[in-house]
This record gives C-alpha cells, sequence and structure tokens, in this order.
C-alpha cells in the first residue's frame, strides 16, 4: 500500500516538473521556421556579433556580444522570430543579468 501511494506521488511529481520544464521550450514545427539567415540578420541588426547560433530546446540560441561588449545568450522563438530571453553579462561584475518578455 505504502508502495503504491510512493509511486504515485513520485510519477505525479515528475509530470508536473515535466510540465514547468516544458514552458522554457519552443514547440513550433520545422515548416514553420524561419531560416538562419534571417536570425543572423536579427543579430546584426541589434549591434550583436554573433560566435555561434544553435538549436536549444526547439529555440534558435545566439552567443555573442552586444553592441557594448557585453557576453550575451539570446533566445528565439524559431516560427515568429521574438525575443524569448536575452541574457547578457556586464564585463565590469560576474553578476549575470537576465531580460524576458515581462521586462
Amino acid at each position: 500500500m505504502f508502495r503504491n501511494i510512493f509511486m504515485t506521488t513520485l510519477v505525479t511529481g515528475i509530470v508536473i516538473a515535466g510540465a514547468a520544464r516544458a514552458d522554457d521550450d519552443c514547440s513550433v514545427p520545422m515548416a514553420d521556421w524561419q531560416p538562419r539567415e534571417t536570425v543572423e540578420r536579427i543579430a546584426t541588426e541589434n549591434g550583436w556579433t554573433v560566435r555561434r547560433i544553435k538549436v536549444d530546446d526547439g529555440c534558435y540560441e545566439i552567443k555573442g556580444s552586444d553592441a557594448e561588449g557585453r557576453k550575451i545568450e539570446v533566445t528565439i522563438n524559431p516560427g515568429t522570430l521574438q525575443i524569448i530571453e536575452l541574457e547578457y553579462e556586464d564585463k565590469d561584475d560576474d553578476d549575470k543579468r537576465k531580460r524576458g518578455d515581462d521586462d
């Protein structure tokens, strides 16, 4: 009896944790993705220097630096090209700062 309750609780916790984690992912079908060249153009228009563009959790992720030379990591929706998250690090301190949709 205790084992059944434990297993049910464990499985429920895993499902809930997975659902919360899925919010950070992009779920756009590949057929609806914008081309990588367009992502590069967005970076250039924003004054970013691109070191790498990769796909992570179904989203485009740009690693590079901004116009002020700060290291950045930008997550972009591959269908809408909306910036989901912009994370940067100041040279003057070790403090990482994040900027998302609610900033």
